[in-house]
């Protein structure tokens, strides 16, 4: 028998001896009320508390010997304030007489309490306001030992407007309860299942929660397996506080067994419904001897976010597809441990998305989430901004993107995340993989990496928001990429074929996007490789150039237009976020560019100042007169792109054209002058 039924069972054995022999002497020769002081000194004596005893005490012989007691009050440990421990209005307890004195069995009548008060404070110190009272309960009972009965009968119990107040003053917490009102029906040693039902107002602070709850049960006490059983169990409340209106609680389960001996609780499986989320959980058998930390089974039945946010008072995102975000489903493997709440056999379907693998939460502000999750395939266009607002917010003097630095701050988390299929804008990223690792106000995102139109990208990025100003550092490289799968995706341009190689190494500081973009310094380079421009036509134009500078027809052109390339590099030093290239190279079939020139980054333009070789080779002059070879192959040719990085204008440099001939010209003059002179 667990030793809690043992000290409940023989003080209610011994008090009812007591009652029985004392209770006649009482009754016959006393008035109970002359003993007060003497019960107050034994309390003193015993627990080191005064107990004020200053209602009346009334006392009834037979056949039930009752006793009735008016106020009482039991004072506070030292050093805890005046206010009682523990105190009633009036308190009530028979014991049938002759069942005792005959047969040693225990027959109480209905126990009734009105309006008992307890308060429960843990002061700054961390001492607790009754561990001296379960030091003197310990030391009783292991000088003593528990006297028993051969059996016990009580009527019920009646609670009638009760509360409990817990204040922990090291945590600034505290837990109010009142109006607390519990009825327990006939009790006997047999094990047979009673009813027991209650109710109870409660207020929790500083989280400001609050509302009532009802419990409605059956309570079996079997004394030889030491064991308290609860049948069918159903719990219902409503809770303020915890959203912006009133939200009811409803939890049912089909029992619970409590082994007081070996202090485990045991429970059928449970239902619970709040905030319009239902779950169902299947937990394992736990012990309540120090922290309770329960593990087992959790399934949440379908539920939609955007409902949990109007709830809270959250106003839902608009997003392109407005079905998103309307249906979660989850179902782990939950541990709660002293440090953590750990979620194993994660299995979390987001609309159209399922992720699996782990997560832990921390129970302390100070702990880390941890996370390793898998997805297959999500959508992340969905997830954006409509289509109409981001055009128009785009077009107009809309405020600049910010950087999330209030939510990253108090952010510790690490982890990381792998899925197998991304969509974003057009663009396509397959076996996506990255780690996160956040603290202390900065993030690293590393290792990225995934595969991109048939090549790969990897990257490391890096966010740091712990300074009056955030800086972003990116370490990104790009291998292989199709060229024109990834101008669809970017730009929704089809004018570029071939591969791309990338390094790009940029840190910038600022409040939002556009102030980092403006900021960003570091190095770039890139080359492109074996592909095609297509829409311009540097051969054709080129011609075209001498047609006019000679006063000649231009020739017609060779459709569609198109240049191509074997190479095309550039590397490249950035300063406030333009990036200056001096050494551009690109190889094409007939010619070699090279030059120097600016890429705005903030604005997505270039302009660059290039100059061109033609090659001797006729197999690649397409439609050109001899004369046209000649003339363009003795010449370096200036040209000049220009224009928005999606889609730049390359052409010749006329001007600087018309000068090179005025000075060849001149040149040629002052030869022939010179000649002349000489001759």
């Amino acid at each position: 028998m667990g030793r809690i039924t043992k000290i409940i069972l023989g003080l209610v054995a011994a008090l009812a001896a007591l009652f029985a022999i004392a209770a006649i002497a009482v009754f016959l020769f006393f008035d109970p009320n002359d003993f007060r002081e003497d019960i107050s000194k034994a309390v003193k004596e015993s627990t080191g508390r005064d107990l004020t005893i200053d209602g009346e005490v009334s006392l009834q012989l037979f056949p039930w010997i009752a006793v009735e007691i008016g106020h009482t009050a039991l004072g506070q440990a030292p050093g805890f304030g005046a206010e009682p421990f523990a105190e009633f209005d009036r308190a009530q307890l028979s014991v049938r007489l002759l069942p005792l004195l005959l047969r040693r069995e225990v027959t109480v009548g209905t126990a009734e309490l009105d309006a008992l008060h307890l308060s429960f404070e843990v002061n700054s110190d961390g001492l607790q306001n009754w561990s001296d009272l379960i030091a003197a309960e310990e030391s009783t009972e292991s000088e003593e030992g528990a006297p028993g009965a051969s059996s016990i009968d009580i009527s019920g119990v009646d609670i009638r407007g009760a509360s409990v107040r817990y204040v922990d003053k090291q945590t600034g917490d505290s837990y109010f309860l009142t109006d607390v009102n519990f009825s327990l029906g006939r009790i006997s040693a047999n094990g047979d299942a009673v009813p027991a039902n209650g109710s109870l107002k409660f207020d929790i602070q500083p989280l400001a929660y609050g509302g009532e709850m009802s419990v409605d049960t059956a309570v079996a006490f079997n004394q030889d397996a030491g064991t308290v059983s609860f049948g069918d169990t159903t719990l219902e409340g409503l809770i303020e506080g915890l959203v912006n209106s009133p939200t009811s609680l409803n939890f049912e389960t089909a029992g619970i067994e409590v082994q007081l001996d070996k202090q485990i609780v045991a429970m059928q499986p449970i239902e619970i419904s709040v905030l319009g989320v239902d779950v169902a959980a299947q937990l394992q058998p736990f012990s309540y001897a120090g922290a309770v930390e329960p593990a087992g089974k959790i399934q949440v039945a379908a539920f939609s976010p955007r409902s949990l946010m109007h709830l809270f008072d959250v106003e839902a995102p608009e997003t392109a597809d407005p079905v998103v975000l309307s249906r979660v489903i989850m179902d782990v493997d939950a541990k709660v441990s002293e440090s953590a709440i750990e979620l194993s056999n994660v299995n979390i379907k987001l609309d159209d998305t399922t992720f699996t693998g782990s997560l832990v939460a921390p129970r302390s502000s100070t702990g880390k989430y941890r996370f390793d999750l898998v997805g297959d395939t999500i959508d992340l266009n969905r997830y954006m901004e409509p289509a109409s607002e981001a055009a128009t917010s785009s077009t107009s003097d809309s405020a600049p993107t910010e950087l999330p630095a209030d939510l990253i701050k108090p952010l510790n988390a690490r982890g990381g995340l792998k899925i197998a299929s991304v969509v974003l804008g057009d663009l396509k990223l397959e076996q996506v993989t990255l780690g996160l690792d956040t603290a202390n106000g900065r993030m690293r995102i590393y290792p990225i990496s995934a595969d991109l139109y048939g090549g790969s990208y990897s990257g490391d990025v890096r966010l740091d928001v712990a300074g009056s100003k955030p800086v972003l550092t990116l370490d990104e490289k790009v291998q292989g990429v199709d060229l024109a799968s990834l101008a669809l995706a970017m730009f929704e341009q089809e004018n570029i074929t071939g591969s791309m190689n990338g390094n790009f190494k940029l840190t910038g500081r600022g409040n939002d996007l556009a102030e980092i973009q403006r900021s960003l310094a570091g190095s770039m380079s890139f080359e492109l490789k074996d592909g095609a421009y297509e829409g311009m036509d540097v051969w054709y134009e080129l011609r075209r150039a001498r047609a006019l500078l000679k006063k000649e027809t231009p020739p017609e052109p060779v459709l569609p237009a198109r240049t191509k390339f074997s190479s095309v590099t550039a590397t490249g030093i950035v300063t406030d976020g333009i990036m200056r290239n001096d050494d551009f190279v690109a190889d094409l079939p007939f010619m070699q560019l090279t030059g120097k020139g600016n890429v705005d980054i903030p604005q997505a333009t270039v302009n660059y100042n290039l100059r061109a070789r033609v090659y001797k080779k006729p197999e690649a002059l397409e439609g050109a007169t001899q004369e046209e070879i000649d003339e363009l192959t003795k010449t370096v040719i200036p040209l000049k792109i220009t224009g928005p990085l999606a889609s730049p204008k390359v052409s010749p440099d006329l001007e600087e054209l018309l000068r090179q001939r005025v000075e060849e010209g001149v040149e040629e003059l002052l030869k022939d002058k010179l000649k002349d002179l000489f001759n």
